[in-house]
């Protein structure tokens, strides 16, 4: 385990707030993982370009990406892939709703956290999420926004669609969104999967925690 304490808790805290670790060792006031946090000065001449050029650009630099920075090409290309399905065609709270039942399915804490709160800044509503939490189909009357959330279900659930739910996404989305719509379900599942790994958690006053 590996601890983040006083002073460069605090502000490692405020400049990686959309993703970073926070698993409270109560004892010792830390917050602690399972993979070494490196400090900007720590950081080889590669790690530290990629991480300066996230920080002037996503400003997204913590969770899962404490673990990439230990493979700059891996934490460039993430952001990369990142930037690219942010772009669209899913509108953002479709990418929500899919990172929403992505990160429920993986049982990763500090990705729900985060894309809880993702979700309530774009409009989601508290509904939908606990929903999601609970591991109901939320109600939502748009119907991509719908068919976003069934087929990440399914996906994960199955590892695939079946023909009928193929037809009706692709009917519902199109070709183009469908595709945008499984690679964020790719995607963010790497990125639940390595903070659940590393154990990259949540502060201990996430308003949101996983449901049990």
């Amino acid at each position: 385990m590996h601890r983040v304490c006083g002073a460069s808790s605090f502000k490692y805290e405020q400049t990686c707030s959309s993703l970073a670790p926070a698993n409270l060792n109560s004892s010792w006031g830390c917050r602690m993982t399972r993979i070494a946090i490196l400090d900007r000065a720590e950081m080889n001449a590669e790690q530290a370009r990629v991480y300066d050029v996230a920080k002037q650009t996503t400003g997204i630099v913590g969770g899962p990406y404490h673990a990439y920075i230990r493979l700059p090409k891996v934490f460039e290309a993430c952001q990369h892939m990142r930037a690219t399905l942010a772009a669209g065609p899913l509108s953002r709270r479709e990418q929500q709703i899919v990172n929403l039942a992505v990160a429920r399915h993986w049982n990763a804490r500090y990705p729900w956290y985060a894309q809880a709160r993702n979700s309530l800044a774009v409009g989601i509503e508290p509904a939908v999420i606990d929903a999601i939490n609970l591991r109901k189909t939320p109600s939502l009357a748009d119907a991509r926004e719908r068919t976003c959330f069934a087929v990440a279900k399914e996906i994960l659930a199955n590892k695939g669609l079946s023909d009928a739910s193929y037809a009706a996404a692709e009917k519902t989305m199109g070709l183009e969104s469908l595709v945008a719509l499984v690679a964020t379900v790719g995607s963010f599942s790497m990125t639940c999967l390595t903070a659940a790994t590393f154990q990259i958690d949540p502060p201990p006053n996430n308003p949101t925690p996983l449901a049990e």
